[in-house]
């Protein structure tokens, strides 16, 4: 259950992250939940210990972790497109 849990949330980050970065007509549902865990894995690794909130890959469920996973695909995603087009947008 929690599995389904993950993916769900991660799904959700991700497609809110691709309609803030404008790739969201780019992406299915497949690159939004892949986008939305490793932008959390991401966010873990850079922005978690900053700010001392966990991420959803941890296992925490609160505003602050989706928000630390959701500029951690928010940030995925403008590499992305860097290294695609070379021009963040």
């Amino acid at each position: 259950m929690n599995l389904i849990v993950w993916l769900v949330i991660g799904g959700l980050v991700g497609w809110i992250a691709s309609l803030i970065m404008r790739t969201d007509a780019q992406q299915g549902i497949l690159l939004n939940v892949i986008v939305g865990v490793v932008g959390a894995l991401l966010g873990g690794w850079f922005i978690s210990p900053m700010v001392g909130v966990p991420t959803i890959n941890q296992g925490v469920f609160s505003a602050g972790a989706l928000l630390v996973s959701l500029v951690g695909a928010i940030i995925l995603l403008a590499v992305v497109n860097l290294i695609r087009r070379g021009t963040a947008r």
